[in-house]
């Protein structure tokens, strides 16, 4: 019983913790801004998170990887961040559109996902009663679409091979109440998730045309919330999921400090298109309109524009304030319905709007948006990762069209598809960085930052790193593998390393404990002379302790993902040392919600390796909280300097991460002891949704405004796809960012899908999402 408790990540299991290297975490080799190969995937990096300080997860949806596993393609994985090897992982459902959460003891799920589909994408051999199937006899994939997966991150000390380190993955012991496919996921102050929506079979947009059924599309849209752990009562329909129907797949939600939650998505209808923002209280279930999106821009799938809560700060009293960049403008009807957009969406440009939002301003005033600085040129599918020095850095993504594929819209016939089933066009190879504390006008750069070669466009991927390098994978907008169209599926990693990788040494800070606590005593970290260059009373000044929770990366989005600054004072020492004295959590967990979440110390801007924390309890339940800690005062010491000789650089943050020599690494135990506990339809969604969209004509992107090698591809093709590989745009993107007004603010019209059946050139029926 209590291995399955830990299993379902309702309680804490704590392994040792452990060193790390004590070298140098920066190695000479390597300059700021650049990009390396990160190794092969094995399988197509539609998703993925951090196990802890050795593994990254990797999930595919069911498809005809060349890996194999027990006998069948795998579509799971684990990659080793030292050796930069992949080893396959068994899952028995098909992953495919889920959603994931980290557990407060440091265990991942997934939620949803798709029916068991087989080559070609085809519905599976043994078809169910509900319009997909439960299981495939080639490739072997049961039913995902009401699955709930768990994993123990385990290190390469601990044996793969046993239960305790593979995904346990039994929808007949623990499932959802209701089949979820794009459903959103949001964790609570007491470690519980909330799963919002969904779809129920699949399709383009989650909407008929006309859409005469927006609650329910007829049997084929989810319109209710639930829970994991599961709390008692059938799920509940969320008001906002029928304002928003059409466009709700995939919701962004981020909970405030008040405990509601705020959810942004967009909605289109038939005839009109509307903007919906809320505040939801999913215990009372009820909904507080917000400001309508301006600029009618979609975020949401699949318009997937990059969307991200600002570093949490002491200087923003820990408002969170929300950004979004990208996506598209398209006009509501452009999106078509289940079966396939009604536009080209490729021609379509993305936008470059950027909006900011603070839901609960602590003044008082009313939540309004604020225009940020448009992006340096209109994507879609990029995604934010916000890197320890608070900076947050944006990568992927294409210039024109959506997310999805398909093998038709509703102006080009099945064959004639220029880019495969690509949605999208123009991948954009360079990526740029935000920062959120420089003056309106100067936040955007990519100046000194190098293109990747590699077409990073639907089911992209991305997540921070303990060392605080980014990796990058996946690209697959196909129905099932394919080598030899325009935007083949990819398996190719990469690894960016930010320009603070271009100094020669970084902060080494000792005595990180394993856990944190929402409020309560402070505790103490030290930083050596060598950590630092210049006089150690700058440096103390310009040293921050924070904490990053990368999320489960999919689709553009890290659900889950934070970053919140811990206060601290300082003491420095006779040999050049500093004490750092550092608060415990902010003692709200609406906040920073219970579970891992890697601990950085930036000085000037320049993050130390990250070390694995768990905060709170480790448990679901109610987290203990204390009085905000009381720091002592900073002590200075003049005349004592660093011994690191180097000069650092000139990219500081405001906010810093901070490193660890100590972490811990929470194991789940995953034995045969589901059958104890079984929980049927424990998940909870819960979101506060934003629609927006506005009506728009229009307007074709020229293609002398995004140069592009990629090959097209024309309708006498039988397989439907070309041989030519993209090779990177000839855009020259490296100038300096300004804040000159474009003659035309481009207005995007594309769909995203995603399907659940791979389509033969013999098989013309609809796609089945």
């Amino acid at each position: 019983m209590l291995s399955l408790i830990v299993l379902l990540g309702l309680f804490p299991y704590f392994s040792p913790s452990y060193a790390l290297s004590g070298t140098n975490p920066s190695a000479s080799n390597i300059k700021g801004g650049t990009f390396i190969e990160g190794g092969d995937t094995k399988v197509s990096a539609m998703m993925m998170f951090l196990g802890n300080e050795e593994k990254v997860y990797i999930l595919d949806k069911a498809e005809g990887n060349p890996a194999q596993v027990k006998g069948h393609p795998a579509w799971g994985s684990v990659w080793d961040i030292n050796t930069r090897q992949t080893d396959v992982m068994d899952v028995e459902t098909n992953v495919f559109c889920s959603s994931g959460m980290h557990l407060p003891n440091g265990s991942y799920a997934t939620f949803g996902g798709n029916g068991a589909v087989g080559r070609g994408g085809k519905v599976g051999s043994q078809p169910n009663n509900e319009g997909s199937a439960s299981w495939d006899a080639d490739y072997q994939d049961f039913d995902g679409a009401r699955a709930i997966r768990i994993l123990n991150p385990c290190k390469s000390s601990d044996n793969f091979a046993s239960p305790n380190c593979q995904w346990f993955d039994k929808p007949d012991q623990l499932a959802m109440k209701k089949k979820r496919w794009y459903s959103a996921a949001e964790p609570l102050a007491d470690g519980t998730i909330v799963l919002i929506g969904g779809f129920v079979n699949g399709g383009y947009v989650n909407r008929n045309f006309p859409n005469d059924d927006p609650t329910t599309s007829h049997g084929a849209a989810e319109p209710t919330f639930e829970f994991y752990p599961a709390r008692p009562g059938d799920p509940e329909r969320m008001q906002f999921m029928t304002k928003t129907s059409g466009l709700n797949a995939y919701a962004h939600t981020f909970l405030m400090p008040s405990g509601k939650m705020f959810v942004q998505a967009n909605l289109s209808t038939s005839e009109y298109c509307f903007t919906f923002l809320v505040l939801w209280d999913y215990d009372a279930n009820t909904e507080t309109d917000l400001p309508d999106m301006p600029n009618g821009v979609a975020r949401v799938y699949p318009a997937s524009g990059a969307v991200a809560m600002l570093p949490l700060t002491p200087v923003n009293n820990y408002a969170p304030t929300i950004l979004f960049c990208g996506g598209s403008a398209m006009p509501a009807d452009a999106y078509g319905d289940y079966a396939n957009p009604s536009v080209d969406t490729w021609n379509v440009p993305a936008s470059k709007d950027c909006q900011r939002i603070t839901p609960e301003p602590t003044d008082g005033s009313a939540a309004t948006y604020v225009q940020d600085d448009d992006m340096l040129e209109g994507r879609t599918m990029s995604q934010f990762i916000i890197l320890p020095n608070g900076k947050l850095f944006l990568v992927n993504g294409g210039l024109n069209g959506t997310a999805g594929y398909a093998d038709k819209t509703g102006q080009t016939p099945q064959g004639a598809m220029p880019f495969g089933m690509s949605l999208a066009s123009g991948p954009v190879g360079t990526p740029a960085i935000y920062d959120p504390t420089a003056p309106k006008g100067s936040r955007w750069s990519n100046a000194g930052l190098a293109t990747s070669k590699i077409a990073r466009l639907y089911h992209s991927s991305a997540i921070l790193l303990p060392d605080a390098s980014v990796l990058i994978g996946g690209s697959n907008p196909n129905v099932d593998v394919n080598m030899t169209t325009v935007y083949p599926t990819e398996y190719r990693a990469e690894i960016f390393y930010p320009p603070y990788f271009s100094v020669s040494a970084r902060p080494m800070p000792t005595g990180i404990p394993k856990t944190l606590s929402y409020g309560g005593d402070p505790f103490e970290i030290n930083i050596p002379a060598s950590s630092y260059s210049g006089t150690a009373n700058t440096a103390a000044e310009k040293t921050t302790v924070v904490l990053v929770r990368g999320g489960f990366t999919t689709h553009g989005m890290n659900m889950g993902q934070r970053f919140m600054q811990l206060k601290n004072t300082f003491t420095v020492k006779s040999d050049g040392s500093i004490t750092l004295h550092v608060a415990q959590v902010h003692p709200n967990p609406n906040i920073f919600q219970p579970g891992p979440a890697l601990l950085f110390v930036n000085i000037n801007g320049i993050p130390s390796n990250g070390t694995l924390v768990i905060v709170g309890t480790g448990a679901v339940g109610k987290q203990p909280t204390g009085p905000d800690s009381t720091l002592p005062d900073s002590i200075r010491l003049d005349s004592v300097q660093g011994t690191s000789g180097d000069k650092g650089t000139s990219g500081g943050g405001t906010t810093s991460d901070k490193d660890t020599s100590t972490g811990s690494s929470s194991k789940m135990i995953i034995g045969g002891v589901v059958g104890a506990i079984v929980i049927l339809g424990g998940l909870g969604a819960v979101v506060g949704m934003c629609v927006a969209r506005r009506r728009k004509a229009v307007k074709p992107a020229p293609s002398s405004a995004y140069p592009m090698n990629s090959r097209s591809m024309g309708s006498d093709s039988n397989s439907g796809f070309a041989t030519g590989a993209w090779n990177s745009s000839t855009t020259n993107l490296t100038g300096p960012y300004t804040d000159e007004e474009p003659a035309a603010r481009a207005s995007g019209v594309g769909h995203s899908l995603e399907y659940d059946r791979r389509m033969s050139s013999n098989t013309p029926t609809r796609p089945h999402y």
